[in-house]
């Protein structure tokens, strides 16, 4: 009956999207979205992705409030609906039954005396903690962060404050709470992000929030009085991790050792700048938290102090992420979203109509090995029921170049592929996507070095930015293992890596000035054996 209800307030909701945008006054970004209609059709065509999702049109950045709900995954995020560049801040909103095929609703939250509505989180809540629901109807509940552009401009410290919204028709539309801003500015210009959960174990609602180059924990018993509990990210004066720029968008949730009995704890923090590659990027640790206070573990300290820092994704567009609430797999695992650009160019990408595309959904895993313990991710498994057309070739010798599969046989622009080698060796090779306007991107492993790498420097439209395609991205290989293994994501402007099972992911986008038509592999000045590659055109568009 629910999933019923739902869909009919989805269907009405949506005959007044059109009129919605029009609610929001303060507008300061005068990047409004003008094209003529031939040049919106050809950017549609050749940079609209087929399978990550996208605003119909204005900018869009971090994902805010994701969560699941009889049935439906709900993502919120940070949107602009009246420019192409960052502007007043909204929560834009999206749907879907599987985390692959979205449909976009009405804006969830607009901008208001207090300030516009940055990034955050929301949560079902089922026991009604917070004394909304109404009826029996489960209330839920998002948390924001205000940020007031009237004290930014007077140049003032306590631009950002935290508050709270309910929804009683399951993440459709939203009251703000009467009482906002729940947590006052101490005095952080940075101050934001709040990134809610549950803690069964000391009955309370646990947040963790941004705060400049660290983050802070705060507790609740009904999310709308909050106390602080502690914080990470400087210890007696020595700094934790990477603080190349202020932390954003941090997470904090449990999970399993993958297979053992053993529970750890994991957090997310973004930076910007400080990433591997240059930009944006997040960084995570693995220890324990008390229901106060997280802990790193010592092992995974010591790994850190080596200078071994933790990245979700060493690609340079991967950003902000955070985990799905409400829901973990079967084997009690995260699933996580990302923003697919980097701060570096995301204002100034080659598309007009919007800007920006989320990462495919993906499946979080703690692996523990000889040194400590790591994250491991995958695409969600609902990723493999749009397989179609499938190509599969084994025991490829390859000495010089080779071409694997056309586009003839493949739609490159929608496609999952997955190799494998049994004894990489010191062997290198490269992949290369080609068309036949002279466009290349390159991908593959330097056994040398043994380092992954992504070279866009040929892949099309790059001089819109200096640090777009000025160096090749590269990430050291984690796993020891003779085998390795990959799973590549294709769409029309991103690349999606998994190699080793996940253990080193890498994400970028480019823009061709045409289709890639051909994947092709190369070494040189040696041959080295491609034991499988499987590619699958995914019937999703």
């Amino acid at each position: 009956m629910k999933k019923n209800r739902l869909k009919l307030v989805v269907a009405i909701a949506g005959l007044f999207m059109v009129f919605a945008c029009k609610e929001q006054g303060q507008k300061e970004n005068t990047d409004i979205i003008v094209q003529h209609e031939s040049t919106a059709d050809a950017e549609e065509e050749l940079y609209r992705p087929n399978y990550h999702f996208t605003p119909k049109v204005g900018w869009m950045n971090d994902p805010n409030g994701m969560f699941h709900y009889n049935g439906y995954y709900h993502l919120y995020f940070q949107h602009y609906p009246d420019g192409n560049k960052w502007g007043p801040m909204h929560w834009g909103h999206a749907i879907s039954t599987d985390m692959v095929e979205w449909k976009e609703q009405p804006i969830a939250l607009y901008p208001d005396d207090l300030g516009y509505i940055f990034s955050g989180s929301a949560v079902v809540d089922l026991k009604n903690t917070s004394g909304f629901g109404t009826g029996g109807q489960v209330p839920i509940i998002a948390m924001f962060t205000y940020h007031n552009m009237d004290i930014e401009k007077a140049k003032g410290i306590d631009v950002e404050s935290q508050a709270i919204a309910y929804s009683l028709d399951e993440g459709l539309t939203w009251t703000k709470y009467s009482g906002n801003p729940v947590i006052q500015n101490p005095g952080i210009r940075d101050f934001r992000d709040p990134k809610v959960s549950w803690n069964e174990e000391h009955k309370k609602w646990v947040m963790v929030l941004a705060a400049q180059d660290k983050v802070m924990f705060y507790g609740s018993k009904d999310l709308k009085s909050w106390e602080l509990l502690s914080d990470f990210g400087v210890d007696l004066n020595r700094e934790i991790g990477t603080h190349g720029g202020v932390w954003e968008c941090p997470d904090l949730f449990p999970i399993p050792v993958e297979g053992t009995d053993e529970n750890k704890w994991v957090l997310y923090v973004s930076v910007n700048p400080g990433g591997p590659n240059g930009g944006s990027a997040t960084q995570y640790f693995i220890g324990d938290f008390d229901g106060t206070k997280f802990t790193m573990d010592k092992d995974f300290e010591t790994v850190l102090n080596k200078g071994q820092n933790h990245w979700i994704d060493f690609g340079k567009d991967n950003y902000a992420g955070v985990t799905f609430s409400n829901i973990t797999s079967k084997d009690g695992g995260q699933f996580y979203m990302g923003w697919m650009s980097n701060w570096e160019y995301a204002n100034e990408v080659p598309t007009e109509t919007w800007r920006s595309a989320m990462t495919v959904a993906r499946e979080i895993k703690l692996i523990k090995d000889a040194d400590s313990y790591r994250l491991a991710f995958k695409p969600v498994d609902e990723i493999d029921a749009y397989k179609g057309v499938k190509y599969r070739k084994e025991n490829i010798a390859v000495n010089g170049e080779l071409a694997l599969i056309s586009s003839e046989k493949i739609n490159l622009s929608r496609a999952a592929i997955t190799f494998n080698i049994s004894d990489i060796k010191k062997d290198s090779f490269t992949f290369k996507l080609s068309n036949k306007e002279g466009d290349e991107l390159s991908f593959g492993f330097n056994g040398i070095d043994n380092t992954f790498f992504i070279d866009r420097n040929k892949s099309g439209k790059t001089g819109f930015s200096d640090t777009f395609s000025n160096k090749k991205s590269i990430a050291k290989r984690i796993s020891s293992s003779e085998k390795l293994s990959g799973t590549i994501l294709l769409d029309k402007t991103s690349i999606e890596l998994f190699f080793d099972e996940g253990s080193t992911v890498m994400t970028e986008i480019f823009f061709p000035n045409a289709p890639f038509e051909t994947l092709s592999v190369e070494t040189v000045n040696q041959e080295f054996i491609l034991d499988s590659i499987e590619v699958n055109e995914l019937n999703i568009n």
